[in-house]
């Protein structure tokens, strides 16, 4: 689930965090810990976002009890308490595990975000829409939470504060996970039951190697990767190079020397759009013209092995 472009974001932060401490106080053990803990973290919002499923249609059966409901609000509700989708999510064997395995403090969460996020599913003409099908069909079901994350729960306002008050580690993470939470729907199976796989927290071993792999090289290799860009940064003044863009570069080139089987323009393109996201306005172009102009020295004195080099990594 948690791919290399999320790693590589999450270990260019970690980096950040690193070097911006006092030297004397840096601890690579600790860095590595707080790597790991970001990562654990993205995988506990995928399954916050299972559990806010559970906690909107709860909202839901709590109204059905009310005796005031006039009947587009019975309706409305009775559809949303009575999604065949959520019903087999509930009792979703791996996502019970690992509320059962882990202490999360948003378990029994019944906040402002849930209740605003009921109250525009229910405003909606997501919800009426599918009111109006009389027999709803258990695609329908999983296409109405789909619609709801596209569109109401990644735009909540509400919901990001609360996931930023919540861990300092969800920051960054909502988009994505949404994403993720998407993929899964799509890939529920009512035949599936209790039974239906979550997605794992990595695709694969190399994946889980990958990170911790990067962010090892890129410390014990800094001097080296240092020692290049401040060569072909000779023009500029130290002082106007952002500090994240430097970072950025370090890792960029430990992924590039490090990784044999990972394309030079796939790491390029990937540490441009973290710069783009992240740095200043012109550093995706300023990082790729040095890290341009550091691989095609490595490359012509043969310091690299590479599936390929392609001289031109802008998308």
């Amino acid at each position: 689930m948690i791919n290399r472009n999320l790693l590589r974001m999450k270990v260019v932060q970690v980096l950040y965090s690193y070097y911006k401490n006092n030297k004397e106080t840096n601890d690579f053990d600790v860095a590595q810990d707080e790597l790991l803990l970001s990562i654990d973290k993205t995988y506990e919002l995928y399954h916050y976002f299972f559990q806010l499923i559970i906690n909107i249609t709860e909202c839901a059966n709590k109204k059905l009890d009310k005796k005031s409901l006039d009947q587009d609000e019975l309706d409305m509700n009775s559809k949303l308490a009575n999604n065949k989708f959520v019903s087999q999510l509930k009792e979703n064997i791996q996502l019970r595990t690992y509320f059962e395995e882990h202490e999360v403090e948003w378990m029994d969460n019944d906040s402002n975000a849930t209740k605003d996020i009921y109250r525009q599913i229910l405003e909606s003409n997501l919800l009426q829409e599918y009111a109006e099908i009389q027999n709803p069909t258990y695609a329908d079901d999983k296409e109405l939470w789909k619609n709801i994350f596209k569109k109401i729960v990644s735009e909540s306002e509400l919901l990001g504060k609360e996931l930023e008050d919540l861990s300092i580690y969800w920051n960054d993470d909502a988009e994505i996970v949404v994403s993720f939470v998407i993929k899964t729907i799509k890939q529920f199976e009512e035949s599936n039951g209790a039974n239906q796989p979550l997605l794992p927290k990595f695709k694969d071993k190399e994946d889980e190697i990958f990170a911790l792999t990067l962010f090892k090289n890129t410390i014990y290799n800094a001097n080296d990767y240092k020692e290049l860009i401040s060569k072909h940064t000779k023009n500029w003044d130290a002082d106007r190079i952002a500090f994240l863009d430097t970072i950025i570069m370090q890792t960029a080139l430990a992924e590039i020397c490090s990784f044999p089987s990972i394309p030079i323009n796939v790491s390029m393109n990937e540490y441009l759009e973290i710069a783009k996201s992240y740095s200043t306005n012109k550093s995706s172009n300023f990082i790729n013209g040095v890290l341009d102009a550091i691989v095609k020295e490595l490359s012509d004195a043969k310091k690299i092995t590479k599936v390929a080099y392609i001289n031109n990594y802008k998308k």
